[in-house]
């Protein structure tokens, strides 16, 4: 009888089989949830990145935008310094060489004091006293070398706080044209963004560069630099002062009374050009204030137009939806949703339009103190006009009229010294 061949190699039973089937498939379900839960986390992973990419990005971009703005205040704060400190230097120059044309003119009083007192040693045998006119000329000669002292060491002052004043605006002036060169970097860095052709990787950018300092560090130079140019220029008004009341202590006692009537009046010009630029720069921020107020009232009645229109849809929703039919009238989530939605909406509106009503009160308030500072600065002005006109009036005193010329600038702090011709009067 012919036999069956049995083919060699390991037999497998069936439940062999079927557990083999069941085993890949439970490995390919695990792989793909494994995949999947791979998928998604990468997908996270991406949004997360993503993310914290642009607010790192936003957050850069905002310090960036606070520092060039804050480095620029300072920058603004310098110019205006040096801007001042410039002109003080122009007047204190001024004043130094009125007290040296001063101090020049009494070289000749002196010659002739001495000249006089020369002539009267001529004088012969009972003729030759100590009178009056001799011990008026003594005393002369010794009023006028006493003068010449106090001159000398006016100028002397007045060149030392020239040579302050031009440290202070060396320093200043330094410290203006580093701000300068650090915006133009901050600005620079502003403009780059993913696509400019001039980025690339940097070798360690995250050191410290030799010579850094701290925020605070840098706060207090430019607080020292602008402090001491305001120290020098103060302290440089005062010594033009001294030294303006040191040339008018040489003429007479009236001439006395008209220069501290003048130093008054300076003052009270001062005072009122403060006050004038107090009252401009209010009303200034007043005029912004109301820009900005008119438009936040713009914005909310903007924001209750479309709130209306919200309220208008979530009404129009209700009413709709009460000609559902016989059963399908009832009281679903959605209808208390709508319901809530209405009440939210309505009390959003009335919310919205208490402030706008608060807003255009306070608009209105602000449009008031408007009025009062400009009508303020009406009345301050036609005062220091008055007073500028006091002081053009009162040197007609040392000066000839047909020789009087208008020289007091009402609108800048520093104004022109006295001529030779008046020092010599």
């Amino acid at each position: 009888m012919a036999s069956l061949s049995v083919k060699p190699g390991q037999r497998f039973t069936l439940p062999d089989w079927q557990n083999n089937s069941l085993l890949i498939s439970a490995d390919a379900e695990q792989q793909r949830f494994n995949s999947h839960h791979i998928r998604q986390e990468g997908r996270a992973l991406h949004n997360e990145t993503g993310n914290q990419a642009k607010w790192d990005e936003h957050n850069s971009r905002t310090h960036l935008k606070d520092r060039i703005t804050s480095v620029d205040r300072w920058r603004e704060a310098l110019a205006r310094c040096l801007a001042d400190i410039d002109l003080e230097i122009d007047a204190l120059t001024k004043v130094k060489e009125a007290a040296e044309n001063a101090l020049q003119a009494k070289n000749l009083c002196l010659d002739v004091a001495i000249e006089c007192l020369t002539f009267r040693e001529s004088r012969r045998d009972i003729d030759v006293v100590r009178d009056p006119v001799e011990e008026e000329l003594l005393r002369e000669v010794k009023v006028i070398e006493k003068t010449k002292k106090e001159l000398q060491q006016r100028v002397d002052d007045a060149f030392r706080q020239l040579c302050l004043l031009k440290e202070a605006r060396q320093q200043l002036s330094s410290d203006h044209r580093h701000k300068v060169e650090a915006l133009e970097l901050d600005r620079q860095c502003m403009s780059f963004n993913p696509t400019s052709g001039n980025i690339s990787f940097k070798v360690n950018p995250t050191r410290i560069p030799p010579g850094s300092t701290a925020l605070s560090e840098w706060e207090q130079n430019s607080h020292c630099n602008k402090e001491r140019g305001e120290a020098e220029i103060k302290a440089s008004v005062d010594l033009r002062g001294a030294i303006i009341l040191s040339i008018a202590q040489t003429n007479n006692e009236l001439d006395a009374q008209r220069i501290a009537t003048e130093f008054a009046l300076r003052k009270r010009i001062r005072d009122m050009e403060a006050a004038l630029n107090e009252l401009r720069w209010q009303e200034q921020n007043t005029l912004e204030e109301i820009a900005e107020m008119e438009e936040e009232i713009r914005q909310l009645e903007e924001d209750i137009r479309k709130r209306t229109l919200d309220l208008k849809v979530a009404h129009t929703r209700l009413e709709t939806r009460t000609y559902r039919p016989h059963i399908e009238l009832c009281r679903d989530q959605a209808q208390y949703g709508l319901t809530d939605e209405v009440q939210q909406l309505e009390g959003t509106i009335r919310a919205l339009q208490q402030k706008r009503t608060e807003s255009q009160d306070a608009l209105d308030a602000l449009y008031r103190q408007l009025h009062r500072i400009r009508t303020d600065i009406g009345y301050k002005t036609n005062s220091l006009q008055l007073d500028n006109k006091c002081m053009d009036t009162r040197r007609k005193l040392v000066i000839p009229v047909e020789q009087f010329e208008p020289e007091v600038d009402a609108v800048n702090r520093t104004r022109e010294l006295p001529r030779k011709s008046q020092l010599e009067l």
